[in-house]
């Protein structure tokens, strides 16, 4: 199947790679320019003290939220009846996403920012031709 082959499947296919948080609003959109691939996510309540993004493992673009977000009344007023829990983010609010990076981008030139309640992250591309991965082994009569 030509999906296990594209540098995305992890991206539509893994959890592990692609995840929210349940209950989380970090709604996602990803799309490319020539020189860059954009992400942009929903992130309200958060501020960029509260919002962490690096790179694991060479490819792995990781973002991470923690706090920023207050629950109403929890703990606080007993007679609170709730009849529709739609904007409450259950747990603590937390997110993290996972995202496997196409090969081609400079991971050490992402550059991240957060307004009004959107982050958007730029990933250059890297134009740079790749050098063959092909390495001559020379041949003796001894080892």
């Amino acid at each position: 199947m030509a999906l296990f082959g594209d540098p995305f499947r992890r991206f539509l296919l893994s959890p592990t790679i692609y995840r929210s948080s349940p209950g989380s609003t970090a709604l996602l959109d990803w799309f490319e320019s020539p020189t860059a691939h954009i992400f942009k996510l929903n992130v309200p309540g958060y501020k960029k003290e509260d919002i962490k993004v690096h790179v694991e493992d060479g490819n792995i673009l990781v973002i991470r939220a923690e706090g920023g977000k207050e629950e109403f009344c929890e703990g606080k007023e007993k007679d609170i009846v709730w009849h529709v829990a739609e904007r409450k983010t259950f747990g603590k609010g937390d997110f993290s996403r996972e995202i496997e990076l196409p090969r081609d981008v400079k991971v050490d030139q992402i550059k991240a920012h957060v307004d009004n309640g959107v982050l958007t992250l730029v990933v250059p591309k890297d134009a740079t031709p790749k050098l063959s991965k092909i390495r001559n082994i020379n041949v003796t009569s001894k080892l």
